[in-house]
C-alpha cells in the first residue's frame, strides 16, 4: 500500500454518487487520493492500461455497459488485480446481492447511506481497515458493513 496516501477508486453511473463520494472525502482527515469513473467499462479500461493500482475500488452493481458484478468477476479472474481491495458500494441490500458478491470474492459490502455525515463516517471506517487482517478470516458476518 502506498504509504503517502491511500489510492481509491470509484465506479458508479450516478453523478450526484460520484460528487457526494467525493466530497466526503475531501472532508476527511486521512490522506487519499479519489478517482472516479462513469461506469465499469471505464474502470475497467483504465485498470488494464496502468501499472499504479487503487489499494481500494468502491463498485456500484447497477451500471450500464458493465456492472459492479461483471466488473468484479474480472478483477479477480486477473492475478494483476490481487491486492487491490473490492468495497461493493450499492443502494441493494438484497441478500442475493450481498451472497453473490461474497461468493465472487468481494471484501466488504457497504449500503450506500443516505445522508451525508453518515456517508463520511462509513467511508472512514472502511479506508482504515487493516485489510490484510479484515480478509483473512472475511465470512459473511463481517463482509456486509453494518451502519
Amino acid at each position: 500500500m502506498n504509504k503517502e496516501y491511500i489510492y481509491i477508486a470509484l465506479a458508479d453511473d450516478d453523478e450526484d454518487d460520484r460528487l457526494f463520494f467525493t466530497d466526503a472525502f475531501s472532508e476527511l482527515k486521512i490522506n487519499t487520493k479519489v478517482q472516479t469513473f462513469n461506469d465499469g467499462l471505464a474502470l475497467m479500461n483504465f485498470l488494464n492500461s496502468t501499472n499504479i493500482f487503487p489499494n481500494i475500488i468502491f463498485l456500484d452493481l447497477n451500471m450500464p455497459i458493465k456492472n459492479g458484478i461483471e466488473c468484479l468477476e474480472e478483477i479477480k479472474k486477473n492475478p494483476r488485480f490481487n491486492d487491490i481491495a473490492i468495497a461493493i458500494y450499492s443502494t441493494s441490500s438484497s441478500e442475493e446481492h450481498i451472497e453473490e458478491t461474497f461468493v465472487k470474492g468481494a471484501n466488504i459490502y457497504i449500503k450506500k447511506p443516505s445522508d451525508f455525515a453518515t456517508l463520511k463516517k462509513t467511508l472512514s471506517d472502511v479506508v482504515t481497515i487493516n485489510w490484510q487482517y479484515h480478509t483473512s478470516g472475511l465470512n459473511k458476518d463481517n463482509f456486509l458493513l453494518r451502519i
